[in-house]
C-alpha cells in the first residue's frame, strides 16, 4: 500500500457511513431473515432499488456483504458480528437514525476541541451534551445503556480482584442503573450497597437491582456527584466516571468523595492513559475530549487529582485489561 493509499484510507468518510445505513436499514437482520434478492430488500428496507444497490455494491466491495450470485447479497463474517447478543448496543451505536449517530456527529467538531480544550457537541448541536443528556429520554437511555456494557465488562473484575472482606456497605456513584454494584454484591454475598445517580435514572435501576434478585440487598439513591454525597459506607466506587470531565470537574467530583468517605476508602476504576496504552486508547482519548470534553488519565494523574482533593494516599493496581483501580484513603 502506497502512502497516497494510506492516506485515502484514514480520511475515507464514506465506508464508515456506508456501514451506519446499512444499520439503519437492518441490512444484516434482513438478510439473516433470508430476504436476500435486491428488490425484496428494498420493499422490505423501503428503499429505492437503484440507490441501494449502489450501497450494497460499496459494502459488498469492503468486506461487509457478499454477492454470492447477481443481485443475491449474504452476510460475512464481518456484517455477522452485528447480529450477536454481545454486540447488541454496537448496532444502537451504528443507528444513522439513533442517539448515537448524534453523539458520533459530534466529532465533526474536533478542531473546535483542539483549539479550546472543550467539548463539540454544544458547538455542533447547539446544546451541551450534558443539558441534552437531561432533556433527551433517548439519548440518557441509549448513553446509560452504553455505560452498563462498559459496567457489565468491568464489574466482574471489580468484584474478583479487589478485596471486599472489611468492607459492608458500598455505594456505586454515579452508577447508572447499578451493573457495577450487581456484580459485586453477587460475588460479595455479605455486603449491602446502593447506586447514587440523578432521579430520571431511577426507574431503571430499581427495575435492574430487582431483576438481579438484589432489592433487599441494594437501592438507588437519588442526587449528583457533584454535590455533597451520603455518608455510612466503607468503600465508594466511582467506575468510568471521571474519564468523562475535565480536570476542574473531575477534582470537584474527587473532593466529593473524599468529603464523605471518612475512614473507608474510594475506589477510581478508569481505562489507563499513558505510553504502554496509547495505541489501544488514543481514539478513546479524543472521543472523551470531543464528545464530553473529558480525558484519559495515567495513574499518575489520578493519584495527583486525590491528592487535591484532600486524600492522603493512592494506590494504583494496574490490570492486564488496561484498566486501573486507584484506592484512595484519608
Amino acid at each position: 500500500m502506497t502512502a497516497q493509499d494510506e492516506l485515502a484510507r484514514m480520511i475515507d468518510l464514506v465506508t464508515p457511513f456506508a456501514v451506519r445505513a446499512a444499520v439503519s436499514l437492518r441490512l444484516p437482520e434482513l438478510i439473516d431473515g433470508g430476504t436476500r434478492g435486491l428488490d425484496a430488500l428494498a420493499r422490505a428496507a423501503g428503499a429505492d432499488p437503484d440507490a441501494l444497490r449502489r450501497l450494497l455494491n460499496h459494502l459488498t466491495s469492503i468486506g461487509f456483504l457478499a454477492e454470492p450470485e447477481p443481485g443475491a447479497y449474504a452476510l460475512t463474517d464481518v456484517s455477522r458480528v452485528l447480529l450477536r447478543e454481545d454486540h447488541r448496543w454496537a448496532r444502537a451505536w451504528l443507528d444513522g437514525e439513533g442517539p448515537g449517530a448524534k453523539m458520533d456527529l459530534a466529532y465533526a467538531g474536533m478542531a473546535h476541541s483542539v483549539r479550546t480544550g472543550e467539548s463539540a457537541y454544544g458547538t455542533v448541536h447547539g446544546v451541551p451534551f450534558w443539558d441534552d443528556y437531561a432533556a433527551d429520554e433517548g439519548l440518557r437511555r441509549f448513553f446509560g445503556g452504553i455505560m452498563a456494557v462498559h459496567a457489565w465488562q468491568t464489574g466482574p473484575v471489580v468484584a474478583a480482584e479487589c478485596d471486599w472482606s472489611s468492607t459492608r456497605r458500598v455505594l456505586d456513584v454515579g452508577g447508572g442503573t447499578g451493573a457495577l454494584l450487581i456484580e459485586v454484591l453477587k460475588a460479595n454475598p455479605h455486603l449491602t450497597g446502593a447506586v447514587l445517580d440523578l432521579p430520571p435514572v431511577e426507574p431503571d435501576a430499581t427495575t435492574a437491582l430487582k431483576e438481579a434478585g438484589l432489592e433487599d440487598r441494594a437501592s438507588f439513591v437519588p442526587g449528583s456527584f457533584f454535590d455533597p454525597l451520603p455518608t455510612g459506607y466503607d468503600t465508594y466506587v466511582i467506575s468510568r466516571v471521571i474519564t468523562d470531565w475535565g480536570d476542574e470537574d473531575a477534582l470537584r467530583i474527587m473532593t466529593r468523595a473524599a468529603e464523605a468517605v471518612g475512614r473507608g476508602r474510594l475506589l477510581v476504576v478508569e481505562v489507563l492513559a499513558g505510553a504502554e496504552h496509547a495505541k489501544n486508547n488514543s481514539s478513546f482519548d479524543l472521543q472523551s475530549l470531543t464528545l464530553l470534553g473529558g480525558r484519559e488519565r495515567s495513574a499518575e494523574d489520578f493519584s495527583a487529582l486525590a491528592a487535591r482533593a484532600g486524600f492522603a494516599t493512592a494506590t494504583a493496581r494496574h490490570w492486564d485489561s488496561g484498566l486501573v483501580v486507584v484506592e484512595c484513603r484519608h
